[in-house]
């Protein structure tokens, strides 16, 4: 699938765990899961069959207990997600998007350091991809 749907609050949670923890067990998922918050087994255990046939991971199923995996990087999940509200919620503006973002939270001041050195990259056509 070139483009997997948009995940669900629930399932970008569990791509969460998958990112951080790198390919895992249904019993992983749901264990670091529940540190986090309440959940179920059986629903983390449903909640990953709907994600593999929707393409936003991968299961290998050579193993007694299937190991799954993010079918792509947090970054590109993120880049997709900021896409998509940046058309939908901000009419297409980066700039009223940034300006949302700022008001939303306080930025500290290494954050504000941080945004100015990528717009210069940004600018100056140094993008990392």
């Amino acid at each position: 699938m070139a483009h997997p749907p948009r995940p669900t609050d629930a399932e970008l949670e569990i791509l969460a765990v998958l990112w951080d923890t790198g390919p895992a067990t249904v019993r992983d998922v749901f264990t670091l899961l529940s540190k986090r918050k309440s959940a179920q087994y059986s629903t983390v255990l449903k909640f990953l069959q709907i994600m593999a046939e929707k393409g936003l991971v991968r299961r290998d199923e050579s193993e007694r207990a299937h190991v799954y995996q993010a079918a792509r990087p947090r970054e590109w999940t993120q880049r997709q997600l900021v896409g998509d509200l940046l058309e939908r919620a901000f009419a297409g503006s980066a700039k009223a998007l940034v300006m949302g973002a700022l008001s939303a939270r306080k930025a500290s001041k290494q954050e504000l350091e941080e945004i100015q050195t990528l717009l210069q990259q940004y600018d100056q056509g140094e993008e990392k991809k």
